[in-house]
Order: C-alpha cells, then sequence, then structure tokens
C-alpha cells in the first residue's frame, strides 16, 4: 500500500509536518506557492518583531544562535531562523517552490459510502482506504497545471493570510465614498520597505483595528511621521496588552502557563471532581485576572485616553487578543505621533472617517484596516467537493470542527495544522505535528466519528463560556497543557512533564517539556 503525504505550505506548520514525517520514515511533497520558506514571516512590516519573548517562542530541538540577544527578536531574526532550521533538518529538497495547490478533490470513494462509516477514513487510520486525493497544483515557473495523486494531505496554510477580512460599514459609507486610497494590512505586509515607508510619508494616516497588526502599523507610521502628522488608531473593541513580561514582580507565565491556572478553568470533556475544583477556585480565578488588570492599569495611562478593556482579561487571554505592547508605544501616544480613538460604528466620507460622537470626520489620506483574515474561508475554498466545503467551514454559530484541532472527523485522510491559535503558536504547533507524525504511523487509531463529533463540541462549549464573541478563533491558549495532555495521552507518552508535585503544579510549561516524547 502506498503511502504518499503532500504537505501545503512551508510556513512553520508545514516545515515541522515535513520533519515528523520524516522521522517517521515517509518522504512527503511539500508544494510551496512563494520561493522561500518562512509563510507570512516573509510578509511582515519592517519595524514587527515577535511577540512572544524568546526564551518560549523556539523549536524544541534547535535553539535559537547564540547572535540573537535581543528578548523579542525583529522579524527578519526570526525568518533567518526559520530558514536555518529548513536547512539544519534537510527540508528543503522535499519543498517544490512557486506551486500554488488551486484544488484538492477526494475520489474512490462515494458520498454514499463517506456518510455511512463509522470510523474515520473507514477504519480509524490515516491510510487504508480506496480514497486518494488529487492534488491540482499550478507551477508559476513554467505556467503549468499538474495533477499529483497521494494518500494523506496535511493543509499548513495558515489563517492570518491569503483572504482578508473586510468588515461591513453603514449603507453608502463605506469605502468606495472615500477620496483617498484604502487598504488591508495584507497589502501594505505585501510591499516592500522602501514602497511602504513612501506610502505612508507625510500623509494622515488612519487604521482600523485593535491587533498587533494595528499596533506595528501605528509604532511606523510615527516613525515615519512624527507628530508633524500624527497616525490614528480607531478601535471598535479595546483589548488588553501587556506591557511587560512581568505581573508586579511575577512573570507572567507563572500566572497563566502552569497546571494551578488550568485548575481554574472548567475543561472540555472534564470529570465531576474537576468541575467541582473549578467551582471553588472560581474567585482565585477572578483575582489574577484582577491582578493582571490592576498591573496594566497602573503601567499604562489607559484611563487617560480612554481605553480601558470593557472585557475581562481572561477573556482576551482564551480568546488569543492580547500582545505584548513594544515599551515606547504609549510615549508616541503622549507626543502626539500616535492618536487613540474608540468607535463602536466607524463609517467612511470622501475626507476620512466618520466616528462616534464627533462632529467632524477624521480627515486621512490612507486608512489601513488590520480587520483580520478569512482562515476559515481559505481552508473551505482549497476543495473541489461542496459536500467538503460545507463540513469545514461549519455553521458561523460554532468553532471549526477539528478533532484535537486537527482532522475533520467527516472528512478523511487529511489534516489541518495551524489554523486553531494559541498564546504561542510555535509550541502548540509542534505538539501537533508530533501527534500527527505518530498518528501516520498508526501508533494509535482515532476514535468513532461519534466520538470524536461529541469532544469537539465540548470544545466548542469551552471556547463560547470563556472566549465569548471571539470563539471562532478556536484559541486554546489558556488551557495548552490540558490541550497538550490529550495529544500526549493518545501517543501513549506520559502527559506529567515535571518531577515532583510542586513542579508539575507550580512551575511554567514550554517547549522544553516536550522534548523527549517516550512512549509508556
Amino acid at each position: 500500500m502506498e503511502k504518499r503525504v503532500a504537505i501545503i505550505g512551508a510556513g512553520l506548520s508545514g516545515l515541522l509536518a515535513c520533519k515528523y514525517a520524516l522521522a517517521k520514515g515517509f518522504h512527503p511533497t511539500i508544494f510551496e506557492a512563494q520561493d522561500c520558506v518562512g509563510g507570512l514571516w516573509n510578509h511582515t512590516i519592517e519595524s514587527a518583531k515577535l511577540q512572544n519573548a524568546k526564551l518560549d517562542f523556539y523549536f524544541s530541538d534547535f535553539p535559537w544562535p547564540s547572535s540573537v540577544q535581543e528578548m523579542f527578536p525583529h522579524n527578519s531574526q526570526v525568518l533567518n531562523y526559520i530558514q536555518s532550521y529548513a536547512q539544519h533538518f534537510g527540508l528543503l529538497p522535499y519543498i517544490k517552490f512557486k506551486s500554488k495547490v488551486i484544488d484538492l478533490d477526494f475520489v474512490g470513494v462515494s458520498n454514499e459510502e463517506l456518510q455511512i462509516w463509522d470510523l474515520w477514513g473507514g477504519n480509524g487510520q490515516p491510510f487504508g482506504s480506496k480514497g486518494k486525493w488529487n492534488v491540482k497544483v499550478e507551477h508559476i515557473e513554467d505556467n503549468s497545471i499538474k495533477e499529483y495523486v497521494v494518500e494523506f494531505v496535511i493543509l499548513c496554510i495558515g489563517r492570518f493570510s491569503g483572504l482578508s477580512c473586510i468588515p461591513e460599514f453603514p449603507q453608502d459609507h463605506g469605502p468606495e465614498v472615500f477620496g483617498g486610497k484604502v487598504l488591508h494590512s495584507m497589502e501594505y505586509s505585501d510591499m516592500d520597505n522602501a514602497k511602504a515607508a513612501d506610502l505612508i510619508k507625510g500623509k494622515k494616516i488612519a487604521i482600523i483595528g485593535s491587533n498587533k497588526s494595528a499596533v506595528d502599523l501605528a509604532d511606523e507610521c510615527a516613525r515615519v511621521n512624527g507628530a508633524e502628522n500624527p497616525c490614528t488608531m480607531v478601535q471598535r473593541t479595546v483589548h488588553w496588552m501587556l506591557p511587560s513580561v512581568y505581573i508586579w514582580g511575577v512573570r507572567f507565565d507563572f500566572l497563566y502557563f502552569n497546571r494551578l491556572a488550568e485548575l481554574l478553568v472548567h475543561k472540555p470533556s472534564e470529570g465531576l471532581l474537576q468541575s467541582a475544583l473549578a467551582f471553588t477556585l472560581s474567585p482565585l480565578r477572578w483575582g489574577i485576572a484582577k491582578f493582571v488588570e490592576s498591573y496594566i492599569r497602573w503601567k499604562l495611562p489607559l484611563k487617560k485616553y480612554k481605553m480601558i478593556p470593557a472585557q475581562g482579561f481572561l477573556q482576551d487571554m482564551s480568546s488569543c487578543q492580547i500582545l505584548t505592547l513594544s515599551p515606547n508605544f504609549y510615549d508616541k501616544v503622549e507626543e502626539g505621533s500616535i492618536v487613540l480613538k474608540k468607535s463602536k460604528s466607524i463609517g467612511f466620507c470622501r475626507e476620512g472617517l466618520i466616528i462616534d460622537g464627533e462632529a467632524q470626520p477624521l480627515k486621512a489620506d490612507v486608512v489601513i484596516l488590520t480587520t483580520g483574515y478569512r482562515g476559515d474561508q481559505k481552508l473551505k475554498n482549497m476543495f473541489t467537493s461542496p459536500t467538503f466545503q460545507n463540513y469545514m467551514l461549519g455553521p458561523s454559530s460554532s468553532t471549526m470542527s477539528l478533532y484535537r484541532q486537527i482532522v475533520h472527523p467527516r472528512i478523511p485522510q487529511l489534516a489541518v495544522i495551524g489554523y486553531s491559535e494559541s498564546v504561542n503558536n510555535l509550541y502548540t504547533i509542534e505538539m501537533k505535528c508530533r501527534w500527527l507524525a505518530n498518528f501516520l504511523d498508526q501508533t494509535f487509531q482515532l476514535p468513532s466519528i461519534k466520538e470524536m463529533e461529541k469532544d469537539v463540541l465540548e470544545w466548542d462549549k469551552y471556547m463560547k463560556r470563556y472566549a465569548g464573541k471571539y470563539y471562532r478563533r478556536s484559541c486554546i491558549g489558556a488551557l495548552h497543557i490540558w490541550y497538550n495532555d490529550q495529544l500526549c495521552k493518545d501517543i501513549g507518552c506520559n502527559p506529567r512533564r515535571k518531577k515532583g508535585f510542586f513542579s508539575e503544579l507550580i512551575e511554567p510549561y514550554g517547549p522544553a517539556d516536550y522534548i523527549e516524547l517516550t512512549q509508556s
């Protein structure tokens, strides 16, 4: 039986999937639309830095080079690190660059047969069914289209690129009525540094959004234009931003990245004792969130600029909406090179933007939308089959139906890596790829389709409970240890990675804890 594996995308997810598949004896082919590895790290604005501390963001078996001294490395250093990883582990020969996958078609099994399967793929295994994937690829270099047949597909196309999310604006007040230029941050990031600087230099810039891209862009505009041409950042929803990795002298990961923190929240498929414990400890959960909020409000002039979030810190943590602020961001606000505004409703007029409570429009020459991406729609568009498209997208009222945040119970012989979010994406992506490599090697078998769908529903309830309206982001940031526990149990290794009861309870978990995963 052939066991051909195709990986789509050569970003962090694709490289890790390839490395761990190779370690199990497979010879995957990576199809990458660009001419280089690194994914979105090839498309960042000039001033962007890693928002995770270097100590927490690294490949478990490939440390940062000693030449990188910064706690938050520059985007060029991150890209070099990723490229070095691909070279060190010999991944480049497995990559077909400038090869864009435009279609995935599952053949060999009828829809009627798929519907009656009790087990994923008919047998709960990655291989063995009659089905195969036809992968249609556009080779950009010679302008040809070819089809490849494989038994398993790993989608590593990411969710922060490719398909921008454009919000709805009031009728007759959309971008089309604006006299200046409107673009998404994706378009801005695709520009070379010189062209991007020329676009914003000497102009009135307005940024719509409140995520990391918005903050980075505001920083960049302030650096280029100063207070003479201030950049205005307009936010519908204000989120909590960390000014430091220390909160009142306590490292942040001791507050949220250990088992004690996870005891305080209700978990998917938890037992009665765990549920009772989470309920009993809920005052402590509230107290830790207020402890963090009090430090942020003391450290940053949020009240002065009316930037205190309406939601609690735990919700932002549980929806992966927190970010680490650059040290001098509010200095730029104080000097007037960045202006902060909050408005539930935002509309366009010829001169600029219409903001809640302001009689005059906010005048602008350029408006940049940092309003996210449609990662779910991008995944849906990969499939030929309308049935698979509907399965993957799912209803808007639920999270994406991925068992272990990796496989869809109704789409056989395919895995998705990199859609669900975490506060430290590299760390969780690597764990997913190790789980997947073990599954491909048939170390374990998946449960029945109904059992998987039941587990997906439990995670859906958790995300709606703690992430609020942002449940669709599928964030596991506040529960990453519990999530990794499930992966470890599937693989057959001990999920308890520390030595001693108190170390297990108090010490933060990170990549170093999972370097060696030995089966019990």
